[in-house]
This record gives C-alpha cells, structure tokens and sequence, in this order.
C-alpha cells in the first residue's frame, strides 16, 4: 500500500500526470471516473498566482469527486513559491505537488521546472521551505537530470525525501530529450532500489499499454505509474489498465456510444466550466483519441476540430454516433 503523507493511494496507484491545458476539471473528473487514484491540476505558475492572474487562479478549481488532488504549481523564487503555497492551500487539495520538470522552453528560461535540474542545491531549498510552510504532504514531480551527462537522480532523490518530500513521480528522460525517445526507466528503478529511500517512487513516461504498467510494476519495481499522453482523449486507458492488472487479458474497448456519450459530457462540462468559445476550443484536443482507430472517421475528426460552436460539435457527435454505430473494434 502506497502512502502520500497519511493519504492510502492503493497498491501501484496510477496517477493521472498534470498536463497543460488537459488535466483540467472535467477532464479530471472523467479518468476519475474510469479508475485514475489520484489526480493532478495542470501546472500552475507561482508567479501568476501571486499576481492574481485570471488564467492561473481559474486552475485552482477542484471538486470534492476528484480526490486525492495535487495542485501543482511551479516557479524559481523562493517567496513567490511559499506566498503560492498559501494561496493553493485556501483551495484546500490534499496534496501540493512542486513541477520540477517540465521542458518548455518558456518555463525553463526563467529557472523553472526542468530549468531547476541545473541548480540542485535551489531545487533542495526550495522543497525543503515549502515543506516547513505547509501541513499538507508536498510532492515533487521531475525529469532524470538536465542531460544525459549530469544524471545524479539516485542523490536528488534522496535529498528531497530529507527534506520532507512526500512522494517523488520521475519521467524518464532528461530535460535536453524533451519527449523524444524512449523513456529510460532504469535509473528510476535505481531511485527505488536506494535502501535510503521509503518515500512513495513513480515511474512516468511512455506507459501507453497495460503490458507497459505491468512492466513497470513488476520488472522495475516502481511503486504506481503516473499516465500522461495515454490518457489524452481516452480516459479508459485507467480502467483498462486495472482489468489487464487483475486479469491479465484486455478490456473490450469502448463502443461507439459509449466514446460519443464520453466526449458529449466532456465538452458539457468544459463548457460550464470556462465558457462557450474556451469549451469548444480546449476539448478539440481529446477528439483525435476518442475516436482513434475508426476506419473513414477523418472528416468527422476535421469537423470536430474546426467547428465553432458546440452545437455544431454536438450535431457531428450525433452523426458519428448514427453513421458508425455497429463499427466493430479489432
């Protein structure tokens, strides 16, 4: 049994990774729903939180249906970081989870996110004073190391869980490979192999097919896998994952109706959540994976993502449901 602080996240919990501009509410709320334990926010700027930015405190929104919740927020300034800890707290999450990983180029300039793999003494500190200036369990999620030579992810591990770091979720590329390649999970593995360590280790990266978490689980040791691009569009990759885990075989994939009836409540729920125009725009993103693997459904995909009003979406949906209603999945 894996534990978060005094949170039970279950024996290999998979996680739902913080995406930008993906694991939004309701997009949180469906993977729930199909078997996700514990759920991240998109990364949140700490800047823009002290700021009041209208996009970064719109992130704070969680609802009681998705915990477990990380909000996760990320910066290079120690107190812009701890005055954003107490603004994430008024959200009341169960977890504050600290981005030291992510690649974009943006991010990084400023120090931050896989920026912060240059300066592993900052990374410490900074951990180390967000974890004095909260009671709630504080994560870290990061990357092997800024490039293939300054790998030293066994040492940074394991001088974030002596400064109170809860759990630790690693990708296993470094910052230079951005998403290309495959992932290395070895020295994830040699994170967890640490005798030191007995923090809560989850491996990320290219964990795309139940076969690939069971791996991860049972040949790299790792204690949950956290899921990012597997479950854009495709929130049963959860659920499907946990069938293969207890059964050992694949789990029939959604029907036609059921992947429509998905993407409908989808859009309904961004749509009250950030409005018409931003509703419409944010799902196009998912429709790609709803509706993966379907013989001739192209210039549906092309309408989906290039009508402007939702009740034209909801019209293509209709359709697709009617056209390819008996399509059978192989």
């Amino acid at each position: 049994m894996s534990k978060i602080g005094d949170i039970d996240v279950g024996d290999f919990p998979l996680l739902l990774a913080p995406m930008e501009d993906v694991s939004d509410p309701p997009f949180r709320a469906l993977c729930k729903e199909q078997g996700a334990d514990v759920v991240y926010t998109e990364f949140i700027s700490s800047e823009g939180l002290i700021r009041n930015a209208a996009k970064s405190t719109m992130k704070l929104d969680i609802y009681e249906k998705e915990r477990p919740v990380g909000i996760q927020i990320f910066g290079a300034n120690l107190d812009s970081m701890l005055r954003s800890v107490e603004i994430v707290e008024a959200s009341n999450p169960d977890i504050i989870d600290i981005n030291f990983g992510c690649p974009v180029k943006k991010v990084v300039s400023k120090g931050a996110g896989a920026g912060i793999l240059k300066d592993i003494d900052l990374m410490v500190k900074l951990t180390d004073a967000m974890v004095k200036h909260t009671k709630l369990p504080v994560t870290v999620k990061t990357r092997l190391g800024w490039d293939h030579d300054s790998i030293r992810i066994v040492e940074v591990a394991e001088r974030l869980q002596d400064v109170g770091c809860a759990a630790i979720s690693i990708h296993g590329r470094t910052r230079a490979q951005l998403y290309k390649g495959n992932a290395d999970w070895k020295p994830i593995a040699e994170v967890k192999n640490n005798p030191r360590m007995h923090i809560p280790v989850f491996g990320n990266g290219d964990v795309d097919t139940p076969e690939r978490a069971v791996e991860m689980r049972d040949e790299y040791g790792l204690d949950g896998a956290m899921i990012g691009r597997a479950s854009i569009g495709y929130p049963w990759f959860f659920k499907e994952v946990k069938h293969f885990f207890e059964t050992g075989e694949h789990l029939a994939p959604p029907s036609i109706a059921e992947r429509v009836e998905v993407a409908r409540r989808h859009l309904e729920m961004s749509i009250d959540w950030k409005g018409e125009k931003l509703g419409v725009f944010e799902t196009r993103r998912h429709y790609a994976n709803y509706f993966r693997g379907i013989r001739d459904i192209k210039s549906y995909r092309q309408k989906l993502v290039t009508t402007d009003d939702s009740e034209g979406v909801f019209k293509v949906l209709d359709e697709i449901e009617k056209v390819f209603s008996g399509y059978q999945f192989v």
